[in-house]
């Protein structure tokens, strides 16, 4: 399995271009509704930017970001003609959608990549309503943060299938990574950030950093979410006005509830209906157990919507082909899984050790230090070795400390060497403050989430990264994220399941603590099918919708049921962009089912 690989490093430049200068200006991404049998056209392209009063370089589907938003009906057919102006070869994987195999976009395995300059053609059908996206399979750490990704709705066949609003918002969520006015830096041979992912210090929603929407009293706005991010998890809420979830990743919920907030991982979606029953000015909110982020600024109008939707917002509907699936829950629930998958880290020292003492300590935590290898006794991650540092203070002032011989500024005195401590390589302070922080903490920098990595009040989700500088060093090189299947005891491309249509399997999903690095993981599958969650550490899913990601909290064990529909070789992988092209991924195959003799 080689989707995964790198491109030719004789082939590329030390950096991938950033020159803004002559690239025409993103767009906002148009709505485009296609027809059965309609043709479409997607050029990938370079585009420049204004970000945080800087100009930068990034990619876009049709010269915008999102690329354009494309909306079918259930049970169509559409023909896509994809052209590659872009900075690699590419693919696109229309994410979610049960479709053809050999139109996944998976590369080496469903298509050969799409050159640069050259092209590709999609058949591509539309069995199931819901939301979905499209994004590149080569090198999404980069490719995915430039910009490529755009959602696609599919209508239902049936039209009281969701329930009325007044109009649809597509808010795509993502983040970018700005450093001295522009883009931070990628390499073409390598992927960086391997530990937790790269997260941005900007925010982006629908595109943009400063996004806003205006609506009218009494508005039932739907918002249909996508989270894009390499590695954010996004907490979505809304406070002063009432939402209620209806759908996820492909439909509509078991029963429609209200909620105070969504989360949603990479990949995932939410279908959210909002009733603003007051005037006023509101925000939607990204809030994490330190930090509350602006996602939108909203303007509720005096005007009053007509006619009015407040009374069909009240109604909690019931999916009828979810209440039938409910029926046989209990079987699912109490069998035994068919496989169970393990999410694993091993992590090499980011720095040998050079001559002298050696402390190791814990990137999350360092002031746990050790004379010894292991792991932190907080958190579970590998404690990493330094040269310990040599700590020099001002007899007279003991607050005045140097890692360097000198003198102390106040009295001039010798500093003398007082301690030694570990500090693991490149660590440094959390990223600057996010573009859009609200809260008794804005213009701060990011605080620690909790009281410990992956647990506390992070509720087992990593909500920023906690060692930047470590992070930054980690590559597929010193850092290896694995599924492991427990019964065979195989890892990532070494794992061969086997399916046929038809199949029902239960997979458990087992997020262990026993890893170098504990963290969350989106767990993706392609097309094949899709799948229910079944249980989350034991406890029934009291509210069913058909999904292709779910979250695998820290120390989290998910049970999902999978629906085996499509013949074809199929991918599963980690969505944190950089866990995938670490190696996080598998391919399994399905087969036809015999026809009946």
């Amino acid at each position: 399995m080689d989707q995964h690989a790198q491109p030719d490093p004789a082939a590329l430049a030390e950096s991938f271009p950033t020159d803004p200068a002559g690239l025409p200006e993103a767009t906002r991404p148009a709505l485009l509704e296609l027809a059965d049998g309609d043709d479409l056209h997607l050029q990938i392209g370079p585009v420049a930017k204004r970000l945080e009063g800087a100009m930068v370089r990034m990619l876009g589907y049709n010269g915008s970001i999102p690329g354009p938003t494309l909306k079918v009906r259930q049970g169509s057919e559409v023909i896509v003609h994809v052209t590659n102006q872009g900075d690699l070869d590419t693919t696109v994987h229309w994410h979610g959608l049960r479709l053809e195999n050999k139109y996944d976009g998976v590369p080496h395995e469903t298509q050969t990549p799409i050159p640069v300059g050259g092209s590709f053609t999609y058949r591509i059908r539309f069995p199931d309503p819901g939301l979905y996206w499209y994004h590149p399979h080569i090198r999404e750490d980069y490719t995915q943060e430039m910009g490529l990704y755009g959602n696609l709705l599919v209508v239902p066949a049936d039209p009281g299938y969701w329930p009325p609003a007044d109009r649809d918002v597509f808010l795509i969520l993502d983040d970018l990574l700005l450093e001295d006015g522009k883009i931070a830096p990628f390499s073409p041979v390598e992927t960086t950030y391997t530990a937790m992912g790269r997260f941005g210090n900007v925010l982006l929603v629908a595109g943009e950093p400063d996004h806003s929407l205006t609506v009218t009293t009494g508005e039932v706005v739907r918002l249909w979410l996508t989270n894009t991010a390499n590695t954010r998890v996004f907490n979505v809420q809304l406070p002063g006005a009432r939402m209620k979830l209806i759908g996820g990743d492909s439909g509509r919920m078991e029963h429609e509830e209200f909620v105070s907030e969504v989360i949603l991982a990479p990949s995932e979606r939410a279908v959210v209906d909002v009733l603003f029953d007051q005037p006023g000015q509101l925000e939607l909110q990204h809030r994490t157990p330190d930090r509350t982020y602006r996602l939108a600024a909203i303007t509720v109008t005096g005007d009053q919507a007509a006619p009015s939707l407040a009374e069909e917002f009240e109604e909690l509907r019931t999916a009828p082909e979810l209440v039938v699936v409910r029926e046989f829950f209990e079987t699912w629930l109490e069998a035994p899984p068919d496989k169970t998958l393990a999410l694993v880290a091993e992590m090499d020292d980011i720095t040998a050790p050079g001559q002298g003492p050696v402390l190791y300590s814990c990137p999350m935590h360092p002031d746990v230090t050790s004379q010894e290898p292991g792991r932190c006794p907080e958190c579970g991650m590998k404690l990493l070795a330094a040269a310990a540092a040599t700590i020099y203070a001002c007899p007279m002032h003991p607050e005045v400390t140097s890692d360097q011989p000198g003198r102390c500024p106040q009295c001039g005195m010798k500093l003398l060497v007082t301690a030694l401590a570990g500090q693991p390589a490149g660590r440094e302070p959390a990223a600057a403050t996010h573009a859009g922080g609200t809260g008794d903490d804005h213009g701060a920098e990011h605080g620690h989430h909790g009281d410990g990595h992956g647990h506390g009040d992070s509720g087992g989700i990593e909500w920023e990264d906690d060692m930047v500088a470590v992070n930054r060093l980690t590559t597929p090189a010193n850092m290896r994220w694995m599924l492991v299947d427990r019964d065979s005891g195989a890892a990532n491309a070494a794992i061969d399941w086997q399916f046929t249509v038809g199949d029902r399997v239960k997979i458990r999903l087992v997020n262990e603590m026993d890893s170098d690095h504990p963290m969350h993981h989106p767990f993706h599958l392609h097309g094949a099918g899709r799948f229910l969650v079944l249980a989350r550490d034991g406890v029934a899913e009291p509210n069913l919708v058909w999904k292709d990601t779910v979250l695998v909290r820290t120390g989290q064990t998910v049970d999902i049921l999978f629906d085996v529909t499509e013949p074809g070789l199929w991918m599963a992988h980690c969505h944190i962009a950089e866990h995938m092209q670490s190696g996080m991924m598998f391919s399994f195959t399905v087969a036809r089912k015999e026809a009946a003799r």
